[in-house]
């Protein structure tokens, strides 16, 4: 629960996934989905925040490693980035095909 608490108070873009989550996760059960439609739903929507929470490892380990700029310290944040990227791209592609279609 640290970790959870630690990512709101000081990460923007998780408090802005704890939003959505908040909004999603009761919308999944309200839908009239399958079964299987409700878990990829829910499914995606927790990935998000993992991944987000392991993005905002990466980047506070390099944080604290050293201020000076590298490029591996550079290319470690921009992978974690490019994982929330694709975990949130998957989920958006998720609702919208089970939502709408």
């Amino acid at each position: 629960m640290q970790g959870i608490s630690a990512a709101y108070r000081n990460e923007a873009a998780f408090r802005q996934e704890i939003i959505a989550a908040i909004v999603l996760l009761p919308l999944a059960f309200w839908l009239s989905v399958t079964q299987v439609e409700r878990i990829l739903l829910i499914a995606t929507v927790l990935l998000v925040l993992i991944v987000e929470l392991l993005n905002s490892a990466v980047e506070a380990t390099v944080d604290r490693i050293g201020d000076e700029i590298h490029e591996l310290a550079g290319r470690a944040k921009d992978m974690g980035s490019a994982a929330v990227l694709i975990a949130v791209l998957l989920w958006a592609y998720t609702w919208v095909s089970i939502v709408f279609f």
